[in-house]
């Protein structure tokens, strides 16, 4: 049953068939060749689904939708640039930050790259940086919607793997923080050797103007890492105050979002959480089947016998999640895996909160790596190029965040000391 399943996927993909669907038949397939009832499906994939955390998901994409209309991701543009936008290289500088506080509320990094990225990618071409460059560091810095917290990767871990998504979250600070300021570091080096973004400076405001304009924008993180660390209300609730405190500062303060508008800002959240949704039910019924198989048992008795250490289990992981990452959405890969390798990483002494984060960094890597990465044909998109020009320009971005994931790895108190610190272990 396993190889059917197996080979049917890998087919599947082979023939550009959506990721969801291919999950969906070989789990299908799967099925028939055990000779079960097909009620299962309808089972396992409504219980994959049916999980309160989950929530969060559409509530979070469309508070990253509603900031986009509002004009909120617009004024962190201009705080960013207020800040690191005086120097040579300021403006992909501004880029990376931006998308470091947007993602302290979107928890998506497509919506981070469409909100951040049509208004810096025009710009930065404006300034005279490459289209492809300007496409490949929008992509890349967008990445960190997904590993600063609230981040929809880790509620689905945290799901899959039974592992505190509060915990989860505020892990994720120093892994996103080392990213992002490795990136402004490699970002302005890069632009000083090419001689890039002299005139970066330009219509820059100040930073008491900005963050006066930006005040209500800048109060939206607060109120939700506040509200979640605080007690206040749990992640899946904050998401819903996410929406709310976006609806409130788009449509009543700054004015921005009309009743017009509500129509297309909510289809579109409802045709992305759909898409991850369904997703998440196929991957739900895969990883079921693949489990009462024995796959997970035998996959984690090989690596405990041929990776005798956590250094050489680690790695391995790591390499093989960097493959994977390539070819299967970060979503499904999670659900699948998660259950399989969480109680592996358990066995060596790995703590599941460090080793979820080292899942999430790593799988993300596969959202700006070819050929399914989804924030290169969003940075693409934006920017009307094509896939094939912004490969190259995205190599030394990818190099860099391979660097901190190995840092991150390797180096667990950069994930668990604020958690441990936060929940007095």
């Amino acid at each position: 049953m396993t190889s059917i399943m197996v080979g049917t996927m890998v087919l599947c993909f082979a023939l550009t068939i959506s990721v969801a669907v291919s999950i969906g038949l070989a789990s299908v397939l799967g099925i028939q060749a055990s000779n079960a009832n097909m009620l299962i499906s309808v089972k396992e994939m409504f219980g994959a689904i049916n999980k309160f955390p989950l929530a969060a998901i559409p509530f979070f994409i469309l508070a990253g939708n509603l900031m986009e209309t509002g004009g909120i991701s617009r004024r962190l543009v201009e705080f960013a640039k207020s800040i690191v936008g005086g120097v040579q290289g300021g403006l992909p500088m501004t880029c990376v930050l931006t998308c470091m506080i947007f993602a302290a509320v979107s928890g998506s990094s497509v919506a981070t790259t469409f909100a951040i990225g049509a208004i810096l990618i025009p710009a930065l071409i404006k300034h005279g940086y490459p289209t492809s460059w300007a496409a490949a560091l929008q992509a890349t810095s967008a990445e960190l919607g997904v590993i600063i917290p609230p981040s929809i990767p880790m509620i689905l871990y945290g799901v899959s793997a039974e592992v505190s998504i509060g915990e989860l979250f505020i892990a994720g600070f120093g892994p996103g923080l080392l990213i992002g300021l490795a990136l402004m570091l490699f970002v302005w080096a890069w632009c000083k050797w090419k001689g890039w973004g002299k005139t970066d400076g330009e219509g820059r405001l100040s930073f008491g103007r900005a963050t006066l304009q930006a005040s209500w924008a800048l109060l939206m993180p607060v109120i939700i890492l506040g509200g979640i660390y605080g007690g206040v209300f749990t992640p899946t609730e904050a998401s819903a105050v996410a929406v709310a405190y976006a609806l409130v500062v788009g449509m009543v303060i700054y004015r921005e979002i009309r009743l017009r508008d509500l129509y297309a800002i909510l289809r579109k959240s409802v045709i992305s959480s759909a898409v991850i949704m369904f997703i998440i039910a196929n991957a739900g019924l895969f990883a079921f089947l693949i489990t009462r198989a024995g796959v997970p048992d035998a996959i984690g008795q090989w690596l405990k016998e041929v990776l005798q250490t956590p250094f050489w289990f680690l790695l391995g992981v790591n390499a093989a999640l960097f493959v994977i990452g390539m070819f299967i959405e970060t979503s499904a890969a999670i659900i699948v895996l998660a259950p399989i390798l969480a109680p592996v990483a358990q066995h060596f002494g790995i703590d599941p909160v460090h080793f979820g984060l080292i899942m999430v960094v790593n799988l993300a890597l596969g959202m700006i790596t070819p050929p399914f990465g989804v924030n290169l044909f969003a940075a693409c998109t934006v920017a009307r190029i094509s896939l094939d020009r912004i490969v190259t320009q995205l190599i030394p971005f990818v190099l860099v965040v391979l660097a901190c994931l190995m840092v991150i790895t390797y180096v667990p108190q950069l994930s668990l000391g604020l958690r441990d610190l936060a929940y007095a272990r």
